[in-house]
């Protein structure tokens, strides 16, 4: 199957600055993989040291989170979008 995996501003300096690549994959779980596969050097920012999804990654299909569809084994159908969504923390203190 082949999707497109939508990649936010922060992490496209592992793409050559592209918004979106084109992987392959059954599932997410396989999408992932050929997707680091071919930007190894994005690894370390998407997983852990035991190869897991590192727990500010949030990955959507269409408008849903993935943790909510049963996880990286979700499986994909021919076209459709993934989006790299990590999780942002923090503001200005004293405000409010």
């Amino acid at each position: 199957m082949s999707v497109v995996l939508r990649i936010p501003t922060a992490l496209r300096t592992f793409t050559d600055r592209r918004p979106s690549v084109e992987v392959e994959g059954r599932t997410v779980a396989e999408a992932l993989a050929a997707f680091v596969a071919s930007h190894p050097d994005i690894r370390p920012h998407l997983y852990d040291n035991n190869g897991e999804l590192r727990p500010f990654v949030n990955v959507y299909l269409g408008d849903a989170n993935v943790k909510t569809l049963g996880g990286p084994g979700a499986p994909l159908a021919d076209g459709d979008v993934l989006t790299l969504v990590p999780t942002i923390a923090g503001g200005a203190e004293g405000r409010g």
